[in-house]
């Protein structure tokens, strides 16, 4: 398929939207108060989410190989499940990373606060109108500036993998009792599998984004049957990421002595004696937070254009300005994002909270619809191309395992107390959309 002129995202590109999406400050500062809550079986946990999350991306990158040129995820599962699902998901999906962009917001101006001591309200907004300024040049602009900022992330995890195993090996430093920090504590389960139960949603919610890449695709000048391969392998790399980064910390720091809210990495960067680590991680922490932003405004906007393409949001917000960037889309977003901040530092304990529980599990029935959808494509394709085109073996009896992950995730936030609020609000919002296609539909018909 011939890509159009302003389809100039590399496969580099598309890799780091992705991992810009998907790694942030829940791996870096709030993988802390997840280790803190269940100690060393965190990592099982991580393993577990990281396995699920992969599949996922494994259906997609499957999909997009498969039927190329259809656009995101989201025009995949209007394919299978029709335009009411489609409504559905892609705004559901808006709304995750709209509360996402304004919740980075705050959290990137916290930390500059301290630095220049400017007010938060001012760093916020200020953060949204120069991300907001790159995503309304070319496309290419944003995906270097996003591939740079995700890259500072990507050798930060490297470095910290390659010397955290140099230092349990014994080949730099004094070395630590791997043993003892892993189970001399209470052993692997210390408040038992509950606690380990509990904090699989958090897991889930900080490696979620890499279905950005979907999205990406749609301005890639790649064939989409190689951004569907690479696609594929995005899950396993983010797994990899995030779980031999958990495993080196529970075996570098006692479980025990990790402080929530306090970066971990710091704390096993200081064991290891590696000088600098708190400012480093700082400013890697912070360079996080504005690769989450820039995919967050990215992502929002391409949605919200894509949905209006279809007739599902004003057609306004499909206007392309000269450089091909939906320019309404990102400076409606852009305002949307600023309303978001603001609601954290005018009402964080009503509007913004009332925000962050609403989003909170609505990504559930997004990744839910993308498995179903993937199993239905599949059903559906001749026999003779299916060996060709799909390649999850076990079909389908593995990803009916997935679908059941992921709904057995949405039930533990409903029986968890500190959770079910947010489960309870995200059914209401994803009730809501369906309302609004319901009502939208009824009146079109008359």
């Amino acid at each position: 398929m011939t890509q159009p002129p302003h389809s100039v995202l590399r496969q580099r590109h598309i890799i780091m939207i992705a991992f810009g999406g998907a790694i942030g400050a829940g791996l870096f500062v709030g993988s802390s108060a997840v280790i803190a809550a269940a100690g060393p079986c965190a990592l099982l946990a991580f393993t577990v989410v990281g396995l699920l999350v992969m599949l996922i991306m494994r259906m997609l990158g499957e999909m997009v190989a498969a039927r190329p040129g259809q656009g995101s995820f989201i025009a995949y599962i209007r394919m299978v499940h029709g335009p009411g699902a489609a409504f559905t998901a892609g705004w559901l999906y808006w709304f995750f990373w709209l509360v996402a962009l304004g919740s980075e917001a705050i959290a990137g101006a916290i930390i500059l606060h301290e630095w220049i001591g400017l007010p938060v309200w001012l760093l916020a907004t200020a953060l949204i109108v120069v991300l907001k300024l790159i995503n309304l040049a070319a496309v290419h602009v944003f995906g270097e500036c996003e591939f740079w900022l995700s890259l500072v992330k990507v050798i930060s995890i490297v470095f910290f993998i390659v010397a955290g195993s140099l230092y349990i090996f014994h080949i730099f430093g004094t070395g630590v009792p791997v043993m003892h920090n892993l189970v001399g504590s209470g052993g692997m389960f210390p408040h038992g599998i509950a606690a380990m139960v509990s904090i699989v949603p958090t897991v889930l919610f900080a490696m979620i984004g890499s279905e950005i890449a979907t999205v990406a695709a749609g301005e890639s000048a790649e064939p989409a049957r190689d951004v569907g391969r690479v696609i594929r392998t995005l899950g396993l790399r983010l797994m990899l990421f995030n779980t031999l980064s958990v495993a080196l910390i529970v075996m570098i720091v006692p479980w025990s002595d990790v402080v929530p809210g306090y970066s971990p990495f710091v704390q096993a960067m200081q064991v290891m004696g590696i000088p600098g680590a708190a400012p480093a991680m700082r400013i890697v922490v912070l360079t996080a937070i504005l690769s989450c932003m820039n995919s967050s405004l990215y992502i929002t906007s391409r949605v919200m254009a894509e949905l209006a393409s279809y007739g599902d949001a004003p057609a306004m917000l499909r206007r392309r300005g000269g450089q091909k960037a939906p320019v309404n889309a990102i400076i409606a977003n852009s305002l949307a994002g600023v309303l978001v901040a603001f609601s954290s530092i005018l009402a964080p304990g009503t509007v913004f909270a009332f925000l962050l529980s609403c989003s909170g599990g609505v990504m559930l029935l997004v990744y839910s619809l993308i498995v179903t959808a993937y199993v239905v494509m599949r059903k559906r394709t001749p026999s003779g191309e299916r060996a060709r085109l799909f390649s999850i073996p076990f079909f389908p009896a593995l990803n009916f395992l997935t679908l059941a992950g992921v709904v057995i995730i949405f039930v533990v936030m409903l029986m968890d107390p500190a959770q079910r609020m947010v489960a309870l609000a995200s059914l209401g919002t994803s009730l809501f959309f369906v309302l609004v296609y319901v009502v939208r539909w009824r009146v079109t018909a008359w």
